[in-house]
């Protein structure tokens, strides 16, 4: 039935955003449901918030230099349709992070800021 999860149910998910479940990781998922703003989250989801036709249109008309980063086991944001909005800038680089969920930089800083720093050369 949709529409019934409850808080229990997120957070029996919460690990699989996560490249790995570790302390770091849980520190950060506490942090991040501190933060939570639900109204906000209602706005963006809400119906006609998003005219998809004027993003791709205003997509192809951005030129600059375009990163996208996708965690290798990211759920939220996964890499196949990740690189399939590679080919909405007509500028864009497109690089996966192995072992990655939703939050590369925290599931291996190092190569996160390499990926992107090199990027931003």
């Amino acid at each position: 039935m949709a529409g019934t999860a409850t808080d229990d149910h997120w957070q029996a998910i919460a690990p699989f955003s996560y490249g790995r479940w570790d302390d770091a990781a849980r520190i950060h998922h506490a942090a991040q449901e501190e933060q939570t703003n639900s109204e906000i989250m209602t706005a963006f989801g809400a119906e006609g918030a998003f005219d998809p036709d004027a993003a791709r249109t205003a997509l192809a008309r951005f030129t600059p230099p375009v990163l996208l980063l996708a965690g290798e086991v990211d759920l939220g944001a996964p890499p196949r349709p990740m690189a399939e909005f590679t080919g909405l800038f007509p500028n864009a680089e497109f690089v996966v992070q192995p072992g990655a969920g939703h939050y590369p930089w925290l599931d291996d800083a190092d190569r996160f800021m390499a990926t992107t720093a090199a990027f931003l050369r």
